[in-house]
């Protein structure tokens, strides 16, 4: 199955690009999984295991808030076209919407300085404080921003820190048992390894921003092993029966369509691929080494897990090699 794909994979290991790759597909009924090289390299070289928990990285937005809003938009206690000034007061652009912040079209700019050293508080003003740039509505601006005002959102809503609103509300009633805010390091696959820094990074959020604003952070800070990851690519495929169903069928069919209006191919929260059919499908990666792959019409998904900024920043070359593997999953699922 998807011999193309996996080679791929497997060489992303063999040519010591990352230090290892769990990876799994879904195809209706079946489901494939691998485990390929190590956990970590440094300070000592640790193997590669089932069961191990990865830091989901930027894989957070579209598996917990992206879920979390939508479940609020059903339960209409927001909707798409709501102001974000009427849940963040201090946000100062009034024609900024719900939907601007899930499809990345606001463009927010502004500098920060010491950012990183910053205490939450500050970091949260700080940001609400940066103003939109050009294009807004009309370019897609990726931003790990976007996602921490809807965190706030979803405070400023439920009355209670963002990373515990979405375990209650999603990661709970999804029954996902290792995806966690606060994992055992000793499970957790390192995220990097920074000698003069924060030193081995794992079972620790790598993402700068939200290991500052801790339980305040709705952009990254989750963690799971693929399994988990898989089950909830079920959960979007149908596949699961839930006693009260988290989203409707029709909330889900309906992200695989371009919200942007400006051909930005970006769904609520998901990115989108166009398949060898013309057919999209709900795409989204993490910065840590990520990526997750589902179409519902097909049903078939794709989850490939690694560390590639272990032990060290930046791997840019990882970076177009997991397109080219994106690319020939495509390909090779259209001729199934």
């Amino acid at each position: 199955m998807y011999a193309k794909t996996q080679q791929q994979i497997k060489a992303l290991v063999t040519n010591k690009i990352v230090p290892g790759v769990s990876y799994g597909f879904i195809d209706h009924q079946q489901t494939l999984t691998n485990y390929v090289g190590a956990s970590q390299l440094i300070p000592t070289c640790q193997p590669l295991y089932a069961g191990q928990l990865y830091d989901l990285a930027s894989l957070t937005k579209v598996i917990a808030t992206t879920t979390l809003i939508l479940k609020l938009i059903m339960q209409h206690q927001l909707a798409l076209d709501d102001p974000i000034q009427k849940f963040l007061p201090t946000f100062k652009d009034q024609r900024v919407q719900i939907r601007h912040l899930l499809t990345h079209t606001v463009n927010l700019v502004g500098y920060i300085p010491h950012r990183d050293q910053l205490t939450a508080p500050e970091l949260k003003q700080a940001l609400l404080n940066l103003s939109v740039g050009p294009n807004f509505g009309k370019q897609v601006h990726y931003s790990d921003t976007e996602f921490l005002y809807l965190g706030w959102i979803i405070e400023r809503l439920l009355q209670r820190p963002a990373q515990q609103a979405l375990f209650n509300e999603v990661i709970r009633p999804l029954h996902l048992t290792t995806m966690t805010f606060h994992p055992d390091a000793k499970r957790c696959v390192p995220a990097s390894y920074q000698p003069h820094g924060r030193g081995l990074i794992k079972g620790v959020v790598h993402d700068p921003k939200a290991y500052v604003l801790g339980e305040h952070a709705a952009s990254a800070g989750l963690f799971a092993n693929l399994t988990d990851v898989l089950s909830f690519c079920r959960f979007m495929l149908g596949d699961w029966q839930l006693s009260e169903p988290l989203l409707d069928r029709t909330t889900i069919q309906q992200l695989y369509h371009d919200y942007t209006g400006c051909n930005g191919q970006r769904s609520l929260g998901w990115d989108l691929k166009i398949g060898s059919n013309g057919q999209y499908w709900l795409y989204h990666t993490g910065y840590v080494g990520h990526l997750i792959l589902i179409n519902q019409q097909a049903h078939q998904a794709f989850v490939l897990l690694s560390n590639r900024i272990h032990p060290t920043e930046p791997n840019t070359i990882f970076l177009g090699l997991r397109d080219q593997i994106a690319a020939t999953y495509l390909k090779e699922v259209a001729v199934l």
